[in-house]
């Protein structure tokens, strides 16, 4: 077992295949007990296991976490289902499902390309389509181990007060793809780390999944659904580098006797090749129904200039923007660099900043300080 240096066991039988819990793409195995080996499929046989924290120095002792399942190719899981995500490999919990409309400019019928306009670069018209995500809490053990995102996802909102710039959110709140679940069962009743567990979820063994919603959840959901909202999701794929962007409306604030509304908006980067490839450079472009088109420029983002590998292949990251108007669009590239010094651009997908129209008072409780600066890093 020496030279294995992942916190995360997959073991069949008498042979265990370890896998990293920072940016594999699925069961990935890089080192195997008894020797070298295809990851098996994915099966109820298959255990769960992870190295206790204890005894990681070693790396050498396993506990058991759970069972897997057989993924769902079809229908949806339910609240209170276990997974551990395909990519970046954190255990997290199923709250609730959302249906949102999946723009994938890789699979556009083959339309004329149109004029650069104010809504994008030179683009197709793209049809969405009904995906399903889920919200979910992320295990707070595993958030120090997910070294190929910037910051351990939350869910951010605007202060209940005057500070315009001010914003609080919910760590360990995350969206995930139907595909990205790896569903497990585990004996364990509190089987997740988050504060928000046990207010959340209740333990009854005669459901499946055991863990069922509180009202408290409930009432949470409908309180907080403006502002948890996934709608929209866009995707494209340039020179195998794919960009998946979600934006979310957080509201408006008045400042200086005049509207501001904010966005926060999650980019995922995904390589989809074996060669190594890192981030050097943002370009954006913001345009606001006002009619003022910003231009953006800096290296990397949100402070990093992520290198996207076979062993790991994404990088996770949110930010924000502000406009003056109830909407507007965002486009742009990330500029790339190949091992040998080239460079090339791989396409954002063109989105929309949209407002509700039936605004409501931003949700209060349950909030941690957010205590980073906004616009630094668009």
């Amino acid at each position: 077992m020496a030279g294995c240096v992942a916190r995360r066991a997959l073991t069949v039988g008498s042979r265990w295949w370890s896998r990293s819990l920072t940016g594999t793409r699925g069961p990935r195995p890089f080192c195997a007990a008894g020797g070298a080996g295809a990851f098996p499929p994915v099966a109820t046989t298959t255990t769960l296991r992870h190295l206790s924290s204890r005894n990681r120095p070693e790396g050498k002792v396993l506990e058991t976490v759970g069972v897997f399942e057989v993924p769902k190719q079809n229908g949806k899981y339910e609240t209170g289902q276990l997974f551990l995500h395909s990519v970046f490999g954190y255990r997290g919990v199923v709250l609730f499902p959302w249906q949102a409309r999946l723009y994938d400019r890789d699979v556009a019928s083959a339309a004329p390309e149109k004029a650069e306009n104010p809504a994008g670069h030179g683009s197709k018209e793209v049809k969405g389509k009904t995906h399903t995500y889920y919200q979910v809490l992320i295990d707070a053990r595993d958030c120090p181990h997910i070294s190929q995102r910037s910051q351990t996802e939350a869910v951010t909102f605007l202060a209940n007060h005057d500070d315009s710039r001010a914003l609080y959110a919910i760590p360990g709140l995350d969206y995930v793809s139907h595909e990205d679940i790896l569903p497990y069962t585990s004996t364990d009743q509190v089987p997740i780390q988050h504060e928000l567990f046990e207010r959340f979820l209740l333990y009854d063994q005669t459901k499946a999944p055991p863990f069922v919603a509180r009202e408290t959840l409930r009432a949470w959901q409908e309180k907080n659904h403006p502002w948890l909202e996934l709608s929209d999701v866009h995707r494209e794929t340039t020179e195998n580098i794919r960009v998946t962007v979600i934006p979310f409306y957080m509201g408006m604030r008045e400042a200086q006797n005049s509207h501001v509304y904010w966005w926060r908006y999650c980019i995922r980067l995904e390589n989809l090749d074996s060669d190594v490839v890192q981030l050097r450079e943002r370009h954006w472009r913001i345009f606001s129904l006002s009619g003022t088109l910003e231009t953006v420029r800096g290296r990397g983002v949100v402070g990093r200039e992520p290198v996207l590998s076979k062993e790991q292949p994404a990088f996770q990251y949110s930010s924000h923007v502000s406009l003056q108007a109830s909407s507007g669009h965002m486009w742009g590239t990330f500029r790339f660099e190949r091992p040998d010094g080239s460079h090339f651009d791989v396409r954002i997908p063109p989105f929309s900043l949209e407002s509700n129209k039936d605004e409501k008072t931003p949700p209060s409780g349950l909030h941690c300080r957010w205590s980073s600066e906004l616009l630094k890093n668009r």
